[in-house]
């Protein structure tokens, strides 16, 4: 009686004042990783009197397209789990039915969602594309030679949200409520460290590539794709 009342506790917490947490945490730290970012472009003063729209859209454009620049064509596998992964934890979590149905009982909203095998689908692309980008890390030697141990931290801290939420979902393992516990909290951890780890890329990206957008077309009059 104990366990399950303390289970049912951190299930509280966990739903109620951590999801607070994580998402003050997120945003605060978006915000600021965001203006650090827009203050060192300022201190180089290159960047700001430089930018420009054309050439910055046309290396935006062929960045986000897939195969749309050289070096993906060069590496085509590399290009399809790239896109299928960021496709997959973007999409995923925000059109998934029981993520919905919890933003709809606290605040009454609701949109579409995915379908339940699509769903199942898109979750396991995003743990095999983890598992390629781990193995990549490990036995490619020009990226294992720019990999450190926060690297594999990262890509464990993406894979468990999507692998405790599929074993909840489908209750594969017999302890449903821990692995539901579990799914939350690491989907809140996950969310916490986007702006300081690695993963913050998903705001620096714009901005990096609008710059080296328009260094190549202004200065170097070639493209950076």
């Amino acid at each position: 009686m104990y366990e399950f009342l303390t289970s049912m506790e951190l299930y509280t917490f966990l739903k109620g004042p951590m999801v607070w947490v994580a998402f003050s945490v997120f945003l605060s730290g978006s915000v600021y990783r965001v203006i650090s970012l827009l203050k060192l472009a300022r201190k180089d003063r290159v960047v700001y009197p430089y930018l420009n729209v054309k050439y910055s859209l046309r290396s935006l454009v062929h960045w986000l397209v897939p195969f749309g620049s050289r070096n993906m064509r060069l590496h085509p596998w590399v290009t399809v789990f790239a896109f299928a992964f960021h496709l997959g934890v973007i999409v995923t979590p925000i059109l998934l039915y029981p993520h919905i149905a919890l933003w709809h009982d606290a605040w009454g909203i609701r949109w579409w969602s995915l379908p339940e095998k699509i769903a199942d689908f898109m979750t396991i692309v995003v743990l095999v594309c983890c598992a390629f980008f781990l193995l990549r890390r490990v036995f490619a030697s020009e990226v294992r030679f720019v990999t450190f141990p926060s690297d594999y931290a990262i890509i464990a801290i993406v894979a468990a949200p999507f692998l405790t939420g599929f074993l909840a979902f489908h209750q594969v393992v017999d302890h449903y409520r821990l692995m539901v516990i579990l799914h939350m909290a690491f989907g809140e951890v996950m969310l916490m460290a986007i702006p300081f780890t690695r993963l913050h890329h998903m705001f620096s990206f714009w901005l990096i590539r609008a710059h080296t957008g328009s260094e190549f077309g202004v200065f170097r009059h070639s493209r950076d794709y």
